[in-house]
């Protein structure tokens, strides 16, 4: 598979989120490898349903050290915050429902979202938290 791997350019330099950051990607690894291999719909919703709740508890992390150490940003990272976490729910529900499927086309879009926040939005605090101690 050739989908989202961790590798050191994802590192915030804050031990603790990096390796939130690592689960969350090896839980989307697991999930694109479910579908692939074409596991069951009750997997699949078990695989997702983990996924999405183990990325709004990261979110709670990484929230909660920005408002301690008074990160600049912290509003506008919570509302993007606010929006993936919607989406993801969105499209739980819809796969739960039967509307849509978790297709090669939801897997690299789900890889994209976590690869572009991790390197765009969450590099932004990572140097912020380092020079408050935080590593």
């Amino acid at each position: 598979m050739a989908g989202l791997t961790w590798n050191d350019q994802y590192s915030v330099q804050v031990r603790e989120l990096d390796e939130q950051h690592k689960k969350l990607i090896a839980m989307v690894q697991t999930l694109h490898r479910a579908m692939r291999e074409g596991r069951g719909k009750q997997e699949l919703n078990k695989i997702f349903a983990d996924l999405v709740a183990y990325t709004a508890s990261h979110f709670s992390s990484e929230e909660r050290l920005m408002k301690m150490h008074g990160y600049p940003d912290y509003q506008a990272h919570h509302e993007i915050h606010a929006k993936m976490t919607n989406k993801a729910l969105s499209l739980q529900q819809e796969f739960q429902a039967g509307k849509a499927g978790i297709t090669l086309d939801t897997m690299k879009f789900l890889e994209d979202w976590v690869a572009k926040h991790i390197l765009v939005t969450d590099k932004k605090y990572g140097p912020f938290l380092n020079e408050k101690g935080v590593f």
